[in-house]
């Protein structure tokens, strides 16, 4: 368990649509196997510490006769951002995908000083 040592706490959230393959006939439309989409994002402020992230799928658009595999993690969360990643596997045609994702955690207080 994360524990918060001050009233400093910061909540940063966003929604970013992670591919839209169909359009382009990209490989997780077109594509068989192991595939990843790997998207970046940044805080609008940076967080005291690593903050805890949460991701969920707000939109997911496949084709409906092979079947549907998606795993979906936040990595690489620094105190400054972290990457979605998106991975799918076998047949699966995945036409687009969009994600939430909400971080948690320690902000500096704004009456603090940074000397160095």
């Amino acid at each position: 368990m994360k524990r918060l040592r001050n009233h400093c706490v910061g909540i940063d959230q966003g929604e970013r649509t992670l591919f839209s393959d169909f359009e382009i006939d990209g490989p997780m439309w077109k594509g068989k196997g192991p595939r990843i989409a790997r998207i970046p994002v940044e805080f609008d402020e940076k967080f005291r510490e690593e903050p805890s992230v949460m991701l969920s799928i707000s939109m997911w658009d496949m084709d409906s006769v092979p079947n549907a595999r998606m795993d979906l993690r936040a990595e690489d969360i620094t105190e400054n951002g972290f990457n979605i990643v998106f991975r799918t596997w076998g047949d699966s045609r995945v036409a687009r995908v969009r994600a939430t994702w909400m971080a948690i955690g320690e902000v500096r207080d704004g009456d603090e000083w940074i000397l160095y």
